[in-house]
């Protein structure tokens, strides 16, 4: 089809759908904020050190292994309730509805305690995020007519991606750093059970919303099948399409450069809010700058990168957004040198949001493009843990990575800023090798 112009292009958003994918975003940022950011400020207070909180987030590997279980949330009905509200809202009703007792279990451990309990509390959340994430992940595709891929999903890549950020950050991350923080002085308990009323309410939004209409693949069928048959029918099944549409070559060229295109971003994982504390500034501060204006600033800049992703290809996206967010780095090396200065801090959130931002919109619609519409939760769960892999499972790492470093955290931000060369390349060889895809495929 022929490009669309900026005004047709942002036109878009005039689609109601884009209201429901906003939610559900905000529905998967959220828990970000409990088992990460609250958390990582809570252990600090109780004295623990970089490497307690930066072994803490190796719960967030869950999210890395999400696909072994996606097959479940494609095929399983929810008893009841898929009758009454469809298949996928079932699925996200009750992990919201899980999430709000998970969150309150975390909410009543001890930071100072045992590491080992609230390590469990906290993979309690993250593992009921993850399955959450699967469905979201699912209904946003689905929500979307296959003849609507270029003009819709981009869009839809970027308001999943602002209602992220909501959740994550200007709007649920802020409002929960304000709460504990100096002026309010809120416990972080009753922090946490306020997060579990959140999830309460949006229950009764996700009911509002209409169920995307499923190919008939997507549907178990009732036929009696051996243990084999039903393997390799619903569980081996999306990962053999998935190689057998794309060819093994490109398919395993796609995967590896998803697990390290946000390697220097994963890196660095929950340690910015250390990182900011260390160098002098306060946690309302924080709440502010990089929560509230940060996550504003990502909303903004979410919608250019679906522009542009619209109009030149996420191909192009993911190369200049690669470039740029692993450039910005180099700012947070610039403020490890001068200090707490607000005005420095601005500029570098503006620019880092716009890179991650532009960035983001163009691997998720990257994405979307390789999920087959039959095996939509599964294929996207896969693609989508191994995008994250470094964020859920590397990040854990990165508070005995700055402690090796003596921290210093000018050489660890110069350090994440090179460790984005080798998805590049990867880009690079995997644009050939689409090329040479489409055209044996056109005919």
């Amino acid at each position: 089809m022929p490009p669309l112009s900026l005004l047709q292009s942002f036109r878009q958003l005039l689609d109601r759908r884009f209201l429901y994918i906003f939610v559900l975003g905000f529905a998967s940022g959220f828990p970000w904020v409990l088992h990460g950011s609250v958390l990582t400020l809570w252990m600090q207070s109780e004295g623990r050190t970089r490497s307690a909180i930066g072994y803490i987030g190796i719960v967030t590997a869950i999210y890395a292994f999400k696909w072994a279980w996606s097959p479940l949330v494609d095929l399983v009905r929810i008893p009841l309730l898929a009758k009454r509200v469809g298949h996928y809202r079932a699925w996200i009703m009750l992990m919201q509805l899980l999430l709000a007792g998970c969150t309150l279990l975390l909410g009543a451990a001890d930071p100072g305690g045992s590491l080992f309990i609230l390590g469990l509390a906290a993979l309690g959340v993250a593992a009921t995020s993850a399955t959450l994430d699967i469905a979201i992940d699912a209904y946003r595709i689905l929500i979307f007519r296959a003849d609507e891929i270029d003009t819709k999903q981009p869009y839809g890549s970027a308001i999943i991606t602002a209602g992220w950020w909501a959740g994550y950050g200007f709007i649920g991350g802020a409002i929960a750093l304000w709460l504990g923080g100096e002026t309010m002085g809120f416990s972080w308990p009753a922090v946490y059970s306020v997060a579990a009323a959140t999830y309460i309410g949006l229950i009764f939004l996700v009911a509002l919303m209409p169920e995307p209409a499923r190919t008939p693949a997507a549907v178990p069928r009732a036929e009696s099948l051996s243990f084999k048959g039903w393997f390799a029918r619903d569980v081996a099944a999306p990962f053999t399409e998935f190689f057998r549409r794309c060819g093994v070559q490109l398919g395993v060229t796609i995967l590896l450069f998803l697990v390290t295109f946000r390697f220097g971003e994963a890196i660095l994982g929950d340690m910015s809010l250390v990182f900011y504390r260390e160098i002098g500034f306060t946690t309302e501060q924080i709440a502010f700058y990089n929560r509230f204006l940060g996550g504003l600033s990502i909303v903004a800049f979410s919608l250019i990168g679906a522009a542009v992703n619209v109009r030149f290809g996420a191909l192009r996206g993911l190369l200049v957004g690669g470039i740029a967010m692993a450039s910005a780095n180099l700012l947070y090396a610039m403020m490890a040198q001068v200090g707490p200065l607000p005005w420095l801090f601005v500029v570098t959130l503006l620019i880092d949001n716009f890179c991650q931002a532009f960035a983001t919109v163009a691997v998720l619609t990257f994405m979307t493009y390789f999920t087959s519409r039959t095996y939509t939760g599964t294929q996207f769960a896969l693609m989508s843990a191994i995008s994250n892999f470094g964020r859920t499972t590397l990040a854990a790492s990165s508070g005995a990575i700055i402690d090796g470093m003596g921290g210093n955290w000018t050489l660890f931000f110069i350090f994440t800023t090179l460790a984005v060369i080798p998805s590049l390349l990867l880009l690079i060889w995997m644009n050939k090798l689409l090329e040479r895809h489409n055209s044996v495929a056109s005919p």
